[in-house]
């Protein structure tokens, strides 16, 4: 009869180191909900629109997507999330001035909407980004 205590030879695994290798693995490959996200790398420059307020238009910011964050590629301090679809949020501030924003990248292209204070003065827009 076989001893059932004996170790079993080098090259067999249990079923039990199997779930935890599995498990291993698993944690350990990039999902593909993180592929898909990094499929906005990269730097976009974010132009401005003013539509209501009287704070300046067409001022341009480049930003830097890694992953799922936004920061930024120059100029002032930019933070903020994207998610696998697309969908955007940021705060951006300059000094005094401050804004936050948020809209939707695809492709090369984003657009969306943003609100804040700039020199003072309260004021909202659109913005439009490409990327680089």
């Amino acid at each position: 009869m076989a001893n059932l205590s004996q170790s079993p030879s080098p090259g067999f695994v249990r079923p039990r180191h199997l779930a935890v290798l599995a498990v291993l693995a698993a944690v350990m490959l990039p999902s593909t909900a993180d592929a898909r996200i990094g499929g906005y790398d990269g730097i976009w420059n974010v132009t401005f629109a003013t539509t209501r307020g009287s704070c300046s238009s067409g001022y341009s910011v480049p930003f830097t997507v890694t992953g799922s964050r936004v920061s930024s590629a120059g100029g002032g301090r930019v933070s903020g999330r994207i998610n696998r679809s697309g969908a955007v949020a940021v705060h951006v501030s300059v000094g005094a001035s401050h804004a936050s924003g948020g809209g939707r990248l695809a492709g090369m292209n984003g657009a969306g909407s943003w609100r804040g204070v700039i020199s003072g003065d309260q004021c909202s827009g659109t913005w439009q980004a490409t990327r680089t």
